[in-house]
Parts: C-alpha cells; sequence; structure tokens
C-alpha cells in the first residue's frame, strides 16, 4: 500500500533532530507539506535542507520559536499557517526526558516540564482546531513514552506529564472524532536519536556507536533499539486516510518493551 499525503499541512514541533525530523522526511515524502519548529537556528537550517531534499515540489518551512511559551505556540502557529496555508496536521513532539528522584525535582522543573510538553500541545491544539473543524479533516498525534503507562520510581517529572498527555489525548478524541479530528498518541520506547548519541558521546567508549548502542539493545525483546524511520511510519499511517478509523488510542512503539498494552 502506497501512502500519500496529498499536499496536507503538517506542522511537527521538535522537528529539527531525532524523532521529529525522521516524521519531516517521512511526510515530506509522501507529499506532504511541512513546517518544523525548534528553538535552535543552526540546526533548523540543517534540518530543513535535508527536509526539502526528501520531498518534491512540497513546502517546508522552519520556524524557530519556544513553544514552551504561550506567544511561542502563537507565533509558531501563524507562522506555519501562512507558510503552508493551511495546518491540517498536528505532531506535538517536543520535550526531552526530565527525570530524578521526587525530592530532588524543583517546582522550576516541574514547571519547564509541563510548560513544554503539555501546555504546548494544549495551546497548539486550541489554535489547529477550528480550522480542522471547518474543513472536517484533522490529524493531531501526541508524541509521548511508555511511562505513560508504566511510570517508574525516579520518573518524574517527565512520566507525569506523559500520563497527562495520554489523558488529553482520549479528550480530545472523544470531542474530534465527530469532525473527523482524529487524535492519537505515539509512545516512545528505546529508538536511536541524538539523545543517545550525546550519550554515546560522554561514555569514552572505545566500541563504535552501533557497537555500543547494540549492546544496550541486546536485552531488549526484539534484541535491538528501534529506528526512527520505523516510529516515523507508523505516525504518517496514522496521519493518512489508511488510519481513518483510528482515534483515542495510545500505541507503544517499544518494540515489546512496555510491561503494559
Amino acid at each position: 500500500m502506497q501512502i500519500t499525503l496529498n499536499g496536507r499541512g503538517a506542522l511537527i514541533t521538535g522537528g529539527s533532530k531525532g524523532l521529529g525530523l525522521a516524521m519531516a522526511k517521512t511526510f515530506a515524502a509522501a507529499g506532504g507539506n511541512v513546517a518544523i519548529v525548534a528553538r535552535g537556528a543552526e540546526s533548523l537550517a540543517a534540518a530543513e535542507a535535508e527536509v526539502r531534499a526528501a520531498g518534491s515540489g512540497v513546502k517546508v518551512a522552519a520556524i524557530s520559536a519556544d513553544i514552551g511559551t504561550a506567544e511561542g505556540c502563537a507565533s509558531a502557529f501563524a507562522t506555519a499557517e501562512k507558510a503552508l496555508g493551511q495546518v491540517d496536521i498536528l505532531i506535538n513532539n517536543a520535550g526531552t526526558s526530565q527525570r530524578g528522584p521526587f525530592l530532588e525535582v524543583s517546582d522550576a522543573l516541574w514547571q519547564n516540564d509541563l510548560d513544554l510538553k503539555l501546555f504546548a500541545a494544549i495551546r497548539l491544539g486550541r489554535l489547529a482546531w477550528p480550522g480542522m473543524q471547518a474543513r472536517r479533516w484533522g490529524r493531531i498525534i501526541n508524541v509521548l513514552n511508555i511511562g505513560a503507562k508504566a511510570p517508574p520510581g525516579e520518573g518524574a517529572p517527565t512520566a507525569v506529564t506523559r500520563a497527562a498527555g495520554m489523558a488529553l489525548t482520549k479528550v480530545q478524541a472523544n470531542e474530534g472524532a465527530k469532525h473527523n479530528i482524529l487524535v492519537n498518541a505515539l509512545l516512545v520506547g528505546l529508538i536511536d536519536s541524538d539523545q543517545h548519541r550525546r550519550r554515546y558521546a560522554t561514555s569514552k567508549s572505545n566500541e563504535s556507536y552501533e557497537e555500543w548502542l547494540g549492546k544496550l539493545g541486546a536485552s531488549l525483546p526484539m534484541g535491538r533499539y528501534g529506528k526512527p524511520e520505523e516510529f516515523a511510519a507508523t505516525a504518517l499511517f496514522l496521519c493518512s486516510e489508511g488510519g481513518g478509523y483510528i482515534a483515542g488510542t495510545a500505541i507503544n512503539v517499544d518494540g515489546g518493551r512496555s510491561p503494559v498494552v
């Protein structure tokens, strides 16, 4: 089955690296117009070039904004809508894995995590919703992690914020389905990313990155880490016509690692 987006406009936060960049390239290759949002101008420029190379004749926009603020969300959305013509697909992907012992997590860290992961998804969803409802077509994916279903010890604040994101997904899905606004969550397991490459760089390992990552992934059910392209392919399906009867789900993309289905 060939999956195409037929010129749909997609706004992807955290789009300059890792999973966000993989989704942006996959969507562009499938004929989607793509706006990527991140804070770093340098990484955005490089990512924009990669996304343009992946697609043929599609619109691509790279937007520098801090979506941890209401002003940043408003600016990013307005710029994306102007560049693409309309936003049909919203991928809430921004955020890092902030975690530590409960007593050591400060109010500031809690607030930063909530602003970047939960409130950004709420604010951008409110901005995208009216257009999607008017056109009777929309897709929203909230990118979470498997800690949303099975929060570990020392998993705060990220596991708590992600669990709230899963509840938000269900609320949005129940309200959006009648307007053909389909909202789902994708829960990340262990997938090759820039985060792991940074860990490798500080590990002082004598192994190659591939060898180092291979050892880490050996204990997983599938015996390996996931690939960003595999995650992106799942997101693409949900945002296509093929995913037209899927709403309100939280799908683990983790190679079987999560103890919760």
